[in-house]
């Protein structure tokens, strides 16, 4: 009888260290092309460029389905995405008639998203939807494509080139809030003290600014 608890007690021991000892694998880019400094495409063998080395877990083929229902899953992260990018709808008594909303109205709108909205008909109710966080919103990029930057063959509709909101706050800027440009991927950021500078990349004010807003449920 101790044999045995001994032995439990040391496999029990042993699953911490099994845990830490394993690989989380991150997913590819999506960039297969390789290029010179000046931005020509050469041929990749030993650049060590992405385009080269291919790191990381394939994305499945096709990458998302249309669920014929307002919604769309992608097959690789296991999201549900809402299929129309760019809802004009009036939810929660949010009107958006121009598409973009500021970071509270993009909050709010995306918790009150419900079945009978932007399309949907697949039963869900307010709470279900909510404002994807930066990881999530940024894992729909495709980093070899633009205008937008999301993989061939995606049956998302209105995507528009544009910011669009997560709902990851920035911890320097607490008054702004990261967003993903589905023009080329990139990941902006916007401080509040002073004008924007050229080509700088800085956090959207949450309140002064509006943004895309495409709302996203699962992953809980």
């Amino acid at each position: 009888m101790l044999k045995h608890f001994v032995t439990i007690i040391g496999l029990l021991m042993a699953i911490p260290f099994a845990v830490r000892a394993g690989t989380i694998m991150l997913p590819r880019t999506g960039q297969s092309a390789c290029y010179s400094p000046e931005g020509i495409i050469i041929a990749c063998d030993n650049t060590g460029q992405d385009g080269e080395t291919q790191a990381g877990i394939p994305w499945p083929s096709p990458r998302f389905t249309d669920n014929k229902d307002g919604t769309v899953s992608d097959d690789f992260t296991g999201l549900i995405w809402l299929k129309d990018a760019n809802c004009t709808d009036t939810v929660g008594g949010i009107a958006r008639g121009g598409g973009l909303l500021n970071w509270p109205s993009a909050l709010a709108w995306s918790n009150n998203l419900a079945n009978g909205k932007c399309g949907l008909s697949d039963n869900s109710v307010a709470g279900d939807w909510r404002l994807p966080n930066i990881v999530e919103l940024r894992s729909l990029v495709d980093y070899s494509r633009h205008d937008p930057a999301l993989p061939g063959g995606h049956p998302f509709s209105n995507v528009l080139s544009v910011w669009y909101w997560s709902s990851t706050t920035n911890p320097v800027y607490t008054g702004g809030a990261y967003n993903v440009g589905m023009s080329r991927g990139s990941i902006h950021s916007t401080g509040k003290g002073r004008p924007l500078i050229a080509g700088e990349s800085r956090v959207e004010n949450k309140v002064e600014n509006v943004l895309g807003v495409w709302p996203v449920r699962g992953g809980r």
